[in-house]
């Protein structure tokens, strides 16, 4: 028997593996299922649920959370992805993920971190230089001037800050031109950054929390 089917046998028998009957394929287990509802609960992602619709109704577009995982920005609560079930996205193509770099933490890199940049659409930014650029505006204010990592869509994002000033979270408003327009964004933006107050105080610690807005 080979060290990968052995490994492979040892993962099915603590639950982390499970077989089909029928192909004998194998697939992520129950304990897997059960240890992302436990990071999920633990996170207290759960309660920023309520806060994300309750935004996504006011606003008419779909409300995300991510947070960073390495070169990623991983949607991790809102309609985009069902409970306990994350999306991954590129850093460099998305508003989540430009505000997760411009308002990165010590130790997890800027874009000189990041591997090459593939394009998505043609107005992906590719170009490290060009990305540092941006990345000073995003920290001015995002504003949805781009489609780079699908045509037809808009995004609006602002950071989810602790005490420090560094990002712990992105939350986005993301919609068609039509929802997302010139006139709606400074609205849009406003409406976005309270909900991101309001996640401060769902998510972090009082210790890890910025002084209340006065």
């Amino acid at each position: 028997m080979s060290t990968a089917h052995r490994l492979a046998r040892t993962l099915l028998g603590a639950g982390f593996l499970e077989q089909d009957p029928r192909t004998a394929r194998y697939r992520l287990g129950p304990a897997v299922t059960e240890l992302g509802r436990l990071s999920y609960h633990q996170r207290g992602l759960d309660l920023a649920v309520p806060e994300l619709a309750d935004l996504a109704e006011r606003t008419g577009a779909t409300a995300d959370l991510a947070l960073r995982s390495g070169p990623h920005a991983v949607i991790v609560a809102g309609g985009s992805v069902t409970p306990k079930v994350g999306l991954r996205r590129p850093l460099h193509s998305t508003a989540l993920g430009k505000v997760l770099l411009a308002w990165a933490r010590p130790g997890e890199g800027g874009p000189e971190s990041l591997p090459p940049l593939p394009a998505f659409t043609d107005r992906t930014i590719v170009e490290p230089a060009a990305l540092e650029a941006e990345l000073v505006r995003v920290g001015r204010g995002l504003r949805a001037r781009r489609r780079e990592a699908a045509h037809g869509v808009r995004t609006l994002a602002v950071p989810v800050l602790d005490g420090a000033g560094y990002a712990r979270f992105a939350l986005a408003v993301r919609a068609t031109p039509s929802l997302i327009t010139a006139e709606r964004t400074e609205w849009l933006l406003t409406e976005a950054r309270s909900c991101a107050r309001a996640l401060e105080v769902l998510l972090l610690s009082p210790a890890e929390r910025r002084p209340p807005a006065r």
